[in-house]
């Protein structure tokens, strides 16, 4: 008998709201990845005042946006909101970049507004601030194999997220400014939550975390499933060894280097109890732990 496809089920929500800096484009790795090893998928797309089940659902995108798209996200957000932590709390796997990445933390609060209320998946709360964090972004990851990749993209945020104590980093910045340009993190994780700030898209040059995801995605589904088979990805590798190229010119590094260096004075000068609430407390330690 033959044996039937594995499908993966992926939910693209607010796709027309939420897909700002060429974000669309992680769909279309991860689809084009699938087609090339004969994996069939499926795409629903859940826009405001759509009613998605996410409970069939493998594979979730949430983008990035502007703070009026942002707003009217966490609006609709909120109707979505209880069938969606049942689906993460599943093991559904999630990629939130930027707003999106906002939307799932506490809340976000932008210069001169009321604060956005998130879902509350991470333990993360954002600020916004008068200066934008821009360029290409080096990331040292380690996503539990004990095998430390680079992620690589451009970042583009006004938004400081801080992470609390039950919320992993996605990685550790090696050029750039990261989560806040302070604590040396960048992204969050949250079971197989990841969240990060890059743009780029993010996934294209970064095939590595495009087959974790699928890889996770099918586990959701198939928990037998073998690993993926391997591609060639030679067009992906020069696109990612060019990206990391640019972070790491000697700009990328020194925005990396002044944040250690500004971490290093809050730490010797702050209380504990106002490093927590900065964000800052067992950072390092929280890295070489998970």
């Amino acid at each position: 008998m033959t044996p039937v496809p594995m499908t993966i089920r992926i939910c693209h929500l607010y796709p027309r709201l939420l897909s700002v800096a060429g974000d669309r484009g992680n769909l279309f790795a991860l689809t084009q990845r699938c087609a090339w090893r004969g994996i069939r998928y499926s795409v629903t797309e859940a826009d405001l005042g759509d009613i998605a089940d996410f409970t069939s659902s493998d594979l979730i995108l949430l983008h990035g946006g502007q703070d009026r798209e942002m707003t009217a996200a966490a609006r609709d957000l909120a109707a979505k909101a209880g069938p969606l932590r049942e689906a993460i709390e599943a093991d559904a796997v999630v990629l939130a970049v930027c707003a999106g990445y906002q939307l799932l933390g506490r809340h976000y609060t932008p210069v001169g507004g009321p604060p956005i209320q998130g879902l509350g998946v991470l333990d993360a709360v954002t600020e916004g601030g008068r200066a934008r964090f821009i360029g290409h972004v080096a990331v040292e990851c380690d996503l539990g194999s004990g095998f430390r990749r680079e992620l690589t993209g451009f970042e583009n945020h006004s938004g400081r997220t801080y992470l609390g104590d039950s919320a992993k980093p996605l990685g550790r910045v090696l050029a750039g400014a990261g989560n806040n340009g302070e604590d040396g993190t960048e992204g969050a994780r949250h079971r197989e939550v990841y969240a990060t700030y890059l743009h780029g898209p993010v996934l294209p040059k970064n095939p590595w975390l495009a087959d974790h995801l699928l890889s996770r995605a099918l586990a959701h589904r198939y928990p037998d499933c073998g690993p993926l088979a391997p591609l060639t990805d030679q067009a992906e590798a020069q696109a990612h060894a060019a990206a990391l190229r640019l972070a790491r010119r000697p700009a990328g590094r020194l925005r990396a280097a002044a944040g250690a260096i500004s971490r290093i004075r809050r730490a010797s000068r702050a209380p504990a109890t106002a490093r927590r609430e900065a964000g800052i407390a067992g950072r390092e330690t929280r890295w070489i732990s998970h």
